[in-house]
């Protein structure tokens, strides 16, 4: 529900930094985003394409995310607070695997939608 959403926090952030990963393949799919509208979220950075489901905190944000890095399937965690700089500092978790931190920025809604993740037959649709 979109009004669930601290007007602070609501919005399009772009990534612009992660703690653990190599930042140069970051915009690999197109600027590295996340939405926190509470209405068809996604999350876009290197190679990941998910769908993000946002919800309050009493620190901050915490969401879950289902997608796909390249074309195999994955899904995880996160959390996000308002820094006093006005952008968020995020931490990201893959489930079974890897984790890192983020910052982000706001941004404008980008004026072509996010792709949803592919799924694993779309590997073999290619060839």
């Amino acid at each position: 529900m979109t009004s669930s959403i601290p007007p602070e926090y609501r919005g399009w952030w772009r990534i612009v930094d992660t703690g653990t990963w190599n930042n140069d393949g970051l915009d690999v799919l197109g600027p590295a985003l996340i939405s926190l509208t509470g209405h068809g979220d996604r999350l876009r950075m290197h190679c990941l394409l998910a769908y993000v489901n946002v919800r309050p905190t009493k620190t901050g944000m915490s969401f879950t995310w289902e997608g796909a890095w390249e074309y195999d399937q994955i899904s995880g965690a996160g959390s996000v607070k308002l820094a006093k700089d006005g952008r968020l500092r995020g931490k990201i978790r893959i489930k079974n695997g890897d984790h890192s931190t983020f910052l982000a920025e706001r941004a404008d809604e980008p004026s072509a939608p996010i792709e949803g993740p592919p799924s694993y037959r779309d590997k073999w649709r290619r060839w």
